[in-house]
């Protein structure tokens, strides 16, 4: 079994994942403004890496907590209040509360790739836009 079989294998129980060579396999560009793969998938949390394409405007989550620790690049977040815009780098840990509104507005340095921990899982579909003319949740975030 190759080591890419071995980590699809795993992915829904648990495992030893390598974030290094799984967020360098995220491609140059993408449609939507996040991709991501799920390194674990069960209803009570998710583990997922995920990278940033475009700056994302104010959303918020009604299902989960996202804890999102910052494996690579640079950027601006804030969370309820932009006018408490802060920087974020790596190894920065960034929580956000279900229904607390964040964004990242400004990418500093690509690649901008977290690992998030959702409790509970993180569904694709559950973002929800402030504004919502700003994203849909399929353009917001796509599995690789």
């Amino acid at each position: 079994m190759t080591d890419e079989e071995h980590l699809m294998t795993m992915n829904r129980t648990g495992g030893r994942f390598d974030l290094n060579r799984i967020a360098a396999a995220f491609p140059e560009t993408a449609d939507t403004m996040l991709l991501d793969t799920y390194l674990t998938d069960r209803p009570e949390a998710s583990i997922r890496v995920f990278r940033i394409y475009r700056d994302v405007p104010p959303h918020y989550h009604t299902q989960c907590d996202e804890v999102l620790h910052v494996l690579s690049g640079e950027g601006t977040f804030w969370i309820d209040d932009p006018a408490e815009e802060a920087p974020f780098v790596p190894g920065h840990l960034l929580v956000f509360p279900r229904r607390a509104v964040h964004a990242v507005p400004r990418i500093l340095r690509d690649p901008v790739i977290f690992l998030a921990i959702d409790t509970p899982r993180r569904a694709p579909d559950d973002v929800v836009f402030v504004n919502p003319a700003e994203g849909t949740p399929s353009g917001f975030i796509k599995s690789i």
